[in-house]
C-alpha cells in the first residue's frame, strides 16, 4: 500500500512525464518524426491519466483497463468532455498503428492536430488532479 506522500510524489512524477512528453513530440514533429511523435502523443496521455489514476487509488498493469477505468468513471459520467474520450482512443489507435503495422505514415498536419489535442487533454488532466 502506498502512503500519502509516495502517492503525491507519483502524481506529480507521471504529470511531469506527460509535460515532458508534449516537449518532446513537438521536436518529433518538427524534425518530421511523424510516427514516432505518435507513440509520445499517446504516451503523453497515458501517463497524465496514469496520475489520474494514482490520485484515485485505481491500479492496473494494462493499457486497455486503465483506458477504461478513465472512460467508465471521467467520460461516461460527464467528468471529462466525451471529445476527449475519442481522442484517446484515436490516440491508443494510431499509436498501436504506427509501432505495429507496416508502411503507416501520418501526415504533418494530422499529427500537429493530434499534438494540440494532447495539449489540451493533458491541461484537462491536471485540472482534475487539482480539484
Amino acid at each position: 500500500m502506498i502512503n500519502e506522500q509516495d502517492r503525491e510524489s507519483l502524481i506529480k512524477y507521471r504529470i511531469g512525464q506527460a509535460n515532458d512528453t508534449i516537449d518532446l513530440a513537438k521536436f518529433l514533429i518538427d524534425s518530421n518524426k511523424l510516427s514516432v511523435a505518435v507513440n509520445r502523443i499517446y504516451y503523453g496521455l497515458f501517463y497524465a491519466i496514469t496520475a489520474l489514476a494514482i490520485k484515485h487509488k485505481f491500479e492496473t498493469s494494462k493499457h486497455s483497463q486503465l483506458l477504461g477505468w478513465f472512460n467508465k468513471d471521467f467520460i461516461a459520467t460527464g467528468l471529462i468532455d466525451k471529445r476527449f474520450g475519442k481522442i484517446l482512443r484515436n490516440s491508443f489507435k494510431n499509436r498501436t498503428k504506427g509501432d505495429y503495422d507496416a508502411f503507416v505514415t501520418f501526415e504533418f498536419i494530422e499529427v500537429s492536430i493530434m499534438h494540440n489535442e494532447m495539449v489540451e487533454f493533458i491541461q484537462n488532466i491536471e485540472n482534475l488532479l487539482k480539484e
